[in-house]
């Protein structure tokens, strides 16, 4: 698979996990009084725009869109379910979004590290962007913990 596309694909599909599952727990705290909400709205509305700019860059280079399976959504949902049902605290909150966006800072460090001479500029800089936003959100996050 070409380098450019593989990068893309993993901005897309940690960008829509983004989304899926902050949809999913703000829906969940829905009736909840959290003031860690905001914060997750706006990381949606964040997470969002990298999804729809690395949509646009892999439909732009000619590459059919794969999206994440059924599966890794349905276990990312119980699993937010179970934690807020458990403990809907603004800190257990903010610790299980750390450690999903941290699995994605790993990810994401190794990959620019791989494609850093290979890929094309503007989109190894949307990745350098797509972490830099990652790394903003753990720090926000950690006023909550």
């Amino acid at each position: 698979m070409d380098e450019n596309i593989e990068l893309l694909e993993y901005i897309y599909k940690n960008s829509e996990m983004g989304v899926f599952t902050i949809k999913q727990l703000l829906k969940d705290l829905n009736e909840k009084d959290n003031k860690i909400k905001a914060l997750a709205d706006d990381e949606m509305k964040e997470y969002n725009k990298f999804q729809d700019e690395s949509k646009k860059l892999i439909k732009k280079h000619g590459y059919e869109l794969k999206t994440n399976g059924l599966m890794a959504k349905m276990g990312s949902s119980m699993g937010i379910k179970k934690e807020v049902k458990n403990d809907n605290s603004d800190s257990n909150i903010a610790h299980m979004l750390t450690e999903g966006i941290t699995m994605g800072i790993v990810d994401m460090e190794t990959k620019l590290k791989r494609y850093k001479d290979t890929v094309d500029k503007k989109i190894y800089n949307l990745g350098k962007d797509f972490l830099k936003f990652q790394q903003g959100e753990i720090e926000k996050l950690k006023e909550f913990m």
